[in-house]
């Protein structure tokens, strides 16, 4: 059963208590814009191309998102803060690194209080912004940059000039519709001279155009704040032109530095002496112009003209004017920005495809990307192991595992759980469903066999070709950089690979069979060496023609279905024997097939869902077939929930129950609960970023993302039983899974992992606010209630403390059973009741044993039950422990629990009688007693007594699952003995 489509309008908001968690890699990802102010050397801001905006107020040692919750986008541009008013803070979307993964930008936003707050202030249609730049004297005055829309023509493009803070823009500067602006400076010490570099830059799947013959790229310069502009020639290449960035220095305000990408024997860096008017080469060295369309970024020294900056692949270094050039090392290649202190150049935040990262001593030292939560990853997948692991290709860095929970304690932190497991940044990495210890990986359509145990690669490269520099037209096989490797669910020995056919193996790639023609349309006309008209860029990256998806059905080992990034579908229901093209008649033509799902639930369903953002088009295509293809219906029309401008990545059905969708778009993920006639925003804390893929795994839904890394929405059970029904009743307590056993540090910060608490997750829904009763019992096989929680009562938590190695892991707050309205999740730590301790407060109880619960809700008088499920730890149980084991574990935690309660009654014994005693000799009979219990305070180490032993035998005991040893027994009968006897002395008071 199916919501209403008026429930389904309150699904997000009905389920607010379910929330996203971040599960890592904490590993930078590609940045590039970076600035900061004279004002407070130690804060900068850094805009990431998939994870939005950041800021550090420690010279990076710690970065904090500022624009989570406002922005339409995650991918940044240019940030400039006000020179005149360090609280004013312009950032233009879209970065104008315009790689195959470029998101687009959604305009310009504003700040007026550092970052804590942000407006939309227009220019919504400027695609990619690649330079902001505000007025030194006043910061209503701004200046944008716009590349447009990297996919075709646009009008909104070149260069726009506000007056009134961003209210309203006018457009400066403009030559058509296919070239934009991509950097501006204002000369220094007068604003009114603006020079601006246009430049032609548009992005196929096929290939990157960067440039033109020189009719409208170039350098344009203003003498008059941007009312008139002149075209800047003389000296400068006159032929092919392409992009251009500038630098100038307020040390020499008459000097204008600019990179451009020319023709090979003219391409390199510019200078004038004059304010634009005219130029001469300075240097042509090929390093400092390596991949224009992705670099070509410059920056002089603000109190030393003749030091040069140049971010390219490396990050280069001149001190005499560009003539000269040294390698300056940064914790990452690929460099593209940088902003140095005017007061202090010794002080930089430098950026490239690892992150940010500052430096205090002029580049000798770097602060650490390993605390910039902005991953890019390409899919995700995940193995059989406890706790499951999720794998992925981050780009720019390498393939990256990372625990759904913590596996273990590692000295490192959680940083020290990932792993690059084979293949590259393209990924992806799929895990043996049979041996997590053996990945499957890719690397730029390289297939390969990685052995966790022995940390070796084995390489099986289908043809063995190197494909960098080769035309795809000549290719046997074409791959793409991230391609298909798809386990069959049926038998982990067959293992099927992608170019434009299907290749298997059931030997782990020792040998392959192709078991298909080519299945992509293969239009010749885009079979090219990419990168025009001025700079080859053949990496395979646009290799088009290509598999994108090979998915088998888990319903029927002989359905194999296969999707080309250039637009078509086939589906084989014979193993490959045969195949039939079953592309959706209404999607138009070359898109990339970016996901195929097989459904579950039945062999011949499937969706689909298609991605033509590169085209163009941003129009979501997500199309549903029951009948193996032969028909297809659209589940994206633009006007039932999921917008028309939201581009969609990935599809997947829950397997738990049929209809169940999820969608992840360029936009964010959305939910269907009515196999696609209706959807609805699901982001549930989620950041606004493209969603690039989506697996439902035990129950959890896992999330790969083009910027924010891996997150995981725990236990989605609600959703398996969410219907009209409920949200109309009164009281609902859901069906309740099944719980381990766990024990691990749990908590997290801005950049480290999130881990929940452990326990077991209560699933609960009030239409109303409840104002009488609410508790909730735990009750044992016997019918004992051992655990009572009231509305409101927080469980009890550890305080965090100073360790002897480092401060010990903050933890969150205790979960609160609460009487609101909505649907609401309580996390039941799995302990006992307890015990109230005499001197107020309680002790907490044992963890319970493995075994079968009741829960009860109790609501004013009625009650709502389900059977719950407590289990062990699997890799406890690998290990030899019992239940019975975990029982006699629980019975010694009473038992232990009820004696250190009656020390606790026999201390406040103790101290009454004190008070009251008028013997000089009971006087001191009881202190000698007191101090028999109580540890004495004041001085370091002291002897701990018999309540200080009490508690010293419950952490040793209490550290694991496992029985207590004979020694723990024996040391309990003892202190047992020993409170007795004192017991004994002060019952003859």
């Amino acid at each position: 059963m199916f919501f209403c489509a008026a429930a389904e309008a309150q699904t997000g908001e009905l389920l607010k208590d379910l929330e996203f968690r971040y599960i890592g890699p904490s590993r930078g990802g590609r940045v590039t814009t970076v600035t900061g102010h004279r004002a407070d050397p130690g804060t900068f801001y850094m805009g990431a191309t998939g994870g939005g905006v950041w800021k550090t107020t420690d010279y990076g040692v710690s970065w904090e998102n500022i624009s989570d919750g406002y922005f339409e986008t995650g991918s940044i541009g240019s940030i400039d803060v006000a020179d005149a008013d360090p609280n004013i803070v312009y950032v233009g979307t879209g970065s104008d690194g315009i790689r195959s993964n470029v998101i687009i930008g959604r305009g310009m936003y504003k700040s007026t209080d550092a970052g804590e707050s942000w407006h939309h202030i227009g220019l919504r249609e400027a695609g990619q912004i690649g330079s902001v730049v505000v007025h030194p004297t006043n910061p209503q005055v701004v200046y944008v940059a716009a590349l447009g829309n990297p996919f075709g023509p646009n009008p909104q493009r070149g260069v726009f000039k506000s007056v009134d803070g961003g209210e309203s823009w006018e457009h400066v500067l403009f030559v058509s519709e296919k070239t934009g602006a991509v950097d501006i400076e204002l000369a220094p010490g007068n604003p009114a001279v603006v020079y601006a570099a246009l430049w032609r830059a548009e992005r196929k799947p096929w290939t990157i155009i960067s440039g033109d013959d020189g009719s409208e790229n170039g350098v344009y310069v203003s003498r008059d704040a941007g009312k008139t502009w002149s075209r800047s020639t003389e000296g400068l290449p006159q032929g092919l032109i392409g992009k251009i960035d500038f630098a100038v220095s307020p040390a020499d305000p008459s000097r204008v530095f600019a990179l451009v990408e020319a023709v090979p024997e003219e391409e390199g860096l510019y200078r004038s002496n004059d304010n634009g008017a005219t130029w001469h080469v300075v240097s042509t060295e090929g390093y400092l112009m390596t991949r224009p369309f992705y670099y070509t970024n410059v920056d002089a020294d603000p109190s030393d003209a003749d030091i040069v900056w140049v971010n390219n692949l490396a990050l280069w270094r001149s001190v005499n004017g560009g003539k000269e050039w040294s390698r300056v090392g940064t914790p990452h290649g690929d460099n593209h920005d940088m902003w140095i202190n005017p007061d202090d150049s010794r002080i930089i935040v430098q950026s490239n495809d690892g992150g940010a990262n500052v430096t205090r001593d002029g580049g000798r030292t770097w602060s650490t990307q390993h605390n910039q939560p902005t991953a890019e990853l390409y899919q995700v997948d995940v193995d059989e192991r406890f706790p499951y692991w999720a794998y992925a290709g981050q780009q720019d860095n390498t393939t990256v595992a990372v625990p759904s929970l913590p596996p273990d304690s590692r000295p490192g932190g959680p940083t020290a759980y990932w792993e690059a497991i084979g293949g590259c940044e393209t990924g992806p990495s799929v895990p043996s469903p049979v041996d997590a210890t053996i990945v499957y990986s890719n690397c730029k359509g390289r297939f390969s066999r990685y052995n966790r145990a022995t940390g070796q690669e084995q390489s099986y490269y289908v043809g063995g070709i190197n494909m960098y520099g080769v035309n795809p037209r000549v290719l046997p096989y074409r791959f793409q950089r991230v391609v298909p490797i798809e386990i069959s669910p049926h038998d982990a020995t067959v293992i099927y690979h992608g170019s434009q056919y299907v290749h298997r193996t059931t030997d782990e790639g020792r040998t392959w069979e192709t078991i298909s023609g080519d299945l992509t349309a293969f239009r010749p006309e885009r079979q090219v060496v990419s990168g025009g008209p001025i700079t080859r860029d053949i990496t395979g990256e646009e290799h088009y023609s290509t598999l994108y998806v090979i998915e088998v059905s888990p319903v029927e080992a002989n359905v194999i279905w296969t999707g080309a990034n250039d637009g078509l579908v086939h589906v084989s229901q014979d193993g490959g024997e045969t195949w039939m093209e079953v592309t959706p008649p209404g999607m138009p033509p070359e898109g990339r097939i970016q996901t195929i799902d097989p459904s579950p639930h039945a062999a011949g369903k499937a969706y689909v869902a298609g991605y033509r953002y590169l085209l163009g088009d941003f129009r979501p295509y997500i199309y549903r077939t029951t009948d193996f293809g032969a028909t297809w219906t659209l589940l994206t029309d633009g006007y039932n929930g999921i917008p028309e401008d939201f581009p969609t990545r990935v599809i997947r059905e829950d397997p738990a129950r049929e209809g169940l969708l999820y969608a992840g778009t360029e936009f964010g993920l959305f939910v269907s609960l009515n196999d696609g006639l209706t959807w609805e925003g699901f982001q549930q804390g989620l950041p606004v970023t493209p969603v690039t893929d989506l697996k439902v795994h035990r129950g959890d839904l896992v999330v790969s993302t083009m910027g924010r890394g891996f997150w995981i929405l725990d236990n989605i059970t609600v959703l398996h039983h969410m219907d009209h029904e409920i949200t109309n009743s009164e009281v609902h307590l859901f069906p309740i899974r099944d719980a381990f056993r766990m024990r691990y540090g749990w908590g997290g910060g801005i950049a480290a992992p999130t881990y929940p608490r452990p326990g077991m997750t209560i699933d609960y829904y009030f239409k109303e606010e409840q104002v009488g009763e609410v508790s909730l019992e735990i009750v044992n096989e016997e019918g004992t209630v051992v655990r009572k929680i009231e509305a409101e009562e927080l469980q009890s938590e550890s305080a965090a403390v100073q360790g002897m190695r480092g401060p010990v892991l903050q933890r969150p707050s205790g979960a609160v059973l609460v009487r609101g309205p909505g649907m609401h999740r309580y996390t039941w730590n799995l302990r006992h009741n307890g015990f109230e301790m005499p001197s107020g407060g309680s002790l907490p109880g044992p963890v319970l044993p493995p075994g079968m619960y009741t829960l009860r809700l109790n609501i004013d008088g009625d009650t709502f039950s389900q059977e719950a499920r407590l289990l062990m730890d699997p890799r406890v149980a690998a290990d030899n422990v019992s239940v019975s084991d975990l029982e006699a574990q629980f019975d010694f935690g009473l038992e232990l629990a009820q004696i250190r309660v009656d020390a606790a009654e026999a201390v406040q014994r103790i101290e009454t009688l004190m008070e009251s005693s008028e013997s000089q000799e009971h006087t001191e009979t009881l202190e000698g007693l007191h101090a028999s219990l109580v540890t004495e305070t004041g001085d370091s180490y002291p002897q701990p007594m018999l309540i200080s032993q009490l508690g010293y035998l419950s952490s040793f005991v209490s550290r694991g699952d496992y029985r207590p040893g004979q020694d723990a027994y024996d040391r309990l009968a003892q202190l047992r003995d020993e409170l007795s006897a004192i017991v004994k002395k002060l019952d003859a008071f």
